[in-house]
């Protein structure tokens, strides 16, 4: 028959991971050896104390699983060293057992007040011990799985959203949507990928195109704008949003350039053809998230419609860009002549051809 010491032990919730990183802190080396000798012998970490002032240090340096802490020290008693330690957001989730003779009903509701998780009594309960900081240590671990867990499903949120509109959205903002008077947007689509996706298997398709637009991506970060979407074979992106970037406009172009170059790169690699039409407008956007499952951050306009226009009208290998853009950068870039566009809803749009960057600078126009 087992006895109760066994049953007790059996019922103990003990980590799965490891078995905890436990920090005793007193004044006297005997009881911190009362508490440190059966805790190493079931497997845990231990580290010791001498007074308040070191152990804050210790925990900084490394923060434990828990702490069993004596409320009566000298200098810094464990109730300053509690009332520290959870008014701090680091360590303010470390279970505290605070290891006292004191039995008043007071001093009791002075640890609590500080933050104290729970109390052993003076003269301690091994068997006690062993219950509370298995409990305490679970407890520690389970806000860590929590934790990380939290730090995944905010790092999908930014894969998916620019990282203010994510914070707004984390602090309850449900309805986002925002006017910007002047934004770039560029287009660019891949001319011969879907005939190619023909002739390939779907993995290769797929690895292709991540790696396409995993350099699109870096590249967007690079030149401080904001990837948008994408959209099978076309990808969008914005500057003038979310991230202040006053040369936005530049930054668009030299984007667009930087993903002529990198498409160049990689059809050498893998013997492909692509070429990359790119089309780019500046003005007026209406940004905001719509969705619910599957929230998205998009922008709508006519100014994103023109990008759109000019990336379709473009010719593969080439970047076209809208009036509005070019009177920004026309002393910065070569360009040929004007030529007009078929835009739907206009009777024309005046656009021009973007050409590789210069050697050297070009001088101002007079």
């Amino acid at each position: 028959m087992p006895n109760e010491t066994q049953n007790q032990q059996s019922t103990t919730r003990q980590p799965t991971a490891r078995q905890g990183f436990v920090l005793v802190v007193d004044d006297e080396e005997q009881n911190r050896s009362l508490l440190r000798d059966p805790l190493e012998a079931r497997g845990y970490e231990v580290a010791e104390a001498e007074n308040g002032s070191q152990a804050l240090e210790k925990i900084a340096a490394r923060p434990p699983d828990v702490v069993l802490l004596d409320v009566m020290m000298p200098q810094m008693d464990g109730f300053e060293v509690c009332r520290r330690l959870k008014t701090d957001s680091k360590t303010a989730h470390i279970p505290i057992l605070m290891v006292t003779a004191l039995a008043d009903r007071k001093e009791r509701l002075m640890g609590i007040a500080v933050g104290a998780n729970d109390f052993l009594n003076k003269p301690v309960d091994i068997q006690d011990v062993i219950l509370r900081v298995g409990n305490a240590v679970y407890t520690t671990q389970l806000h860590d799985q929590l934790q990380a867990e939290r730090e995944k499903s905010e790092q999908l949120l930014l894969n998916i959203l620019p990282q203010p509109i994510a914070e707004r959205m984390k602090l309850g903002e449900t309805t986002i949507a925002d006017s910007h008077a002047e934004v770039t947007v560029l287009v660019a689509d891949l001319v011969g990928f879907t005939s190619l996706s023909a002739h390939i298997s779907p993995e290769q398709v797929v690895q292709l195109l991540n790696e396409m637009f995993s350099a699109f991506d870096l590249l967007t970060d690079k030149h401080g704008l904001e990837k948008i979407k994408t959209i099978g074979d076309a990808y969008m992106a914005a500057g003038g949003l979310t991230l202040p970037r006053p040369d936005h406009v530049a930054a668009a172009a030299e984007l667009a350039l930087d993903m002529q170059q990198e498409v160049a790169r990689l059809n050498q690699e893998y013997g492909t053809s692509v070429r990359l039409r790119i089309g780019i407008c500046t003005g007026p956007v209406v940004a905001g998230v719509i969705g619910r499952r599957r929230f998205a951050y998009d922008l709508w306009g006519e100014t994103v419609n023109l990008a759109c226009r000019l990336e379709s009208t473009g010719e593969p290998g080439r970047i076209q860009i809208a009036e509005s853009t070019h009177e920004q950068v026309k002393d910065k870039y070569p360009f040929k002549p004007k030529h007009s566009v078929d835009a739907k809803g206009h009777d024309h749009l005046s656009a021009y051809w973007l050409e590789k960057r210069p050697a050297a600078p070009l001088p101002a126009m007079q």
